[in-house]
């Protein structure tokens, strides 16, 4: 195992009406608030009065920044950071998933930023010094941005997709409440849980072997995603699959899985230039390379971490290990995507890149 510090700094609120517990939060981070949401789906749930209320009982002055797309633009970080400055903003308060709470997380680190924040996706993590506090309500699980300091940005005028990483960008407080996730549609979970899924095999494989902590957490995170996923796909308000799932989502990116080891995210990166170029949901990028990525990275060099994912996740064996190795991936891309959507997801993709 490598050297690593560790540094796990959210505050977590999980379980059934934990947003009743924000005004406490609120009092600890600031009364002048950027309230951050996106598409308008928590104002038909009902969860966007309910947060003002809090607001309102609390004496908090809030100002809304709506509209936060999926792959979050840097245009809308830029207005964000407009109404921070000309408000006094002391505090963010993002309502909804990894792409809202990235967007909060830019806009928090270029409130402090000289120059355009579009610059922080340039020079790097060093760029970054300080950040306003956030704290977030999470209503999809997938990203983990809840519980962690990166944030993925778009810029559409350049059609890249970058990424920044700083412990200043963790939000403070995180409320997961799995109940807020029921009416999220079949095709946005499915993606979700795909992108789950990845953030635990991005850190899986890796060329460090003396790992074997990290590599039993991350094939229980792997199992829970293959018995809980199918399950809340058909059970929409199934409160236990989706308290599992998010708890999964949180814990698959907060570093735990990574630490003493290295990571490369490949499958990412390569995503990141798919959905820049084609604005594609992230997870249904990583659905269609991932077992791309698996035929061509497995080797001689690879093979044991392989069989060993396909023995201990998919519990296939045999005295081949190409064997075992290939149906491993095969499980993988066979059961685990198609079954879950992810290739009807892939189908409607493709139509629409015809059609671009």
């Amino acid at each position: 195992m490598l050297d690593f510090n560790y540094m796990v700094s959210t505050k977590i609120l999980f379980g059934k009406n934990t947003v009743e517990r924000l005004g406490d939060e609120l009092r600890r981070q600031g009364n002048r608030v950027l309230f951050v949401y996106g598409q308008g789906s928590i104002r038909k749930t009902g969860l966007f009065d309910r947060v003002a209320n809090i607001f309102t009982q609390n004496s908090v002055i809030y100002h809304e920044l709506p509209g936060v797309q999926p792959n979050p633009r840097i245009s809308h970080v830029r207005r964000g950071i407009t109404l921070c400055k000309e408000h006094d903003i002391d505090s963010i308060v993002a309502v909804g998933g990894g792409s809202v709470i990235d967007c909060a997380k830019t806009i928090a680190a270029g409130f402090y930023h000289e120059g355009d924040p579009w610059e922080l996706f340039q020079v790097g993590d060093s760029a970054i010094r300080k950040a306003l506090p956030i704290g977030t309500i999470l209503t999809i699980a997938g990203t983990g941005s809840e519980m962690n300091g990166n944030a993925v940005i778009s810029n559409e005028d350049t059609e890249e997709k970058r990424a920044i990483h700083h412990d200043v960008l963790r939000p403070r407080f995180s409320i997961l409440d799995p109940t807020y996730t029921f009416t999220v549609p079949k095709h946005q979970t499915a993606a979700g849980i795909v992108d789950m899924y990845s953030h635990v095999l991005e850190q899986y494989f890796s060329p460090t072997t003396d790992a074997y902590v990290q590599n039993r957490l991350a094939e229980s995170l792997l199992h829970t995603c293959i018995y809980y996923g199918p399950k809340v796909l058909v059970e929409p308000t199934n409160y236990e699959a989706r308290a599992q799932l998010m708890w999964t989502s949180s814990l698959a990116l907060n570093g735990l899985l990574g630490y003493g080891r290295i990571t490369d995210w490949a499958t990412h990166g390569m995503e990141h230039a798919l959905s820049a170029m084609y604005d594609i949901t992230h997870g249904v990028g990583l659905a269609i390379l991932t077992p791309f990525w698996m035929d061509y990275a497995l080797s001689k060099e690879t093979l044991d971490k392989f069989v060993e994912y396909a023995s201990r996740v998919w519990r296939v064996n045999g005295n081949d290990d190409f064997v075992v190795a290939k149906k491993g991936i095969k499980k993988n891309s066979g059961v685990f995507y198609e079954s879950w959507n992810a290739k009807n997801l892939t189908r409607r993709w493709s139509k629409r890149r015809k059609a671009c």
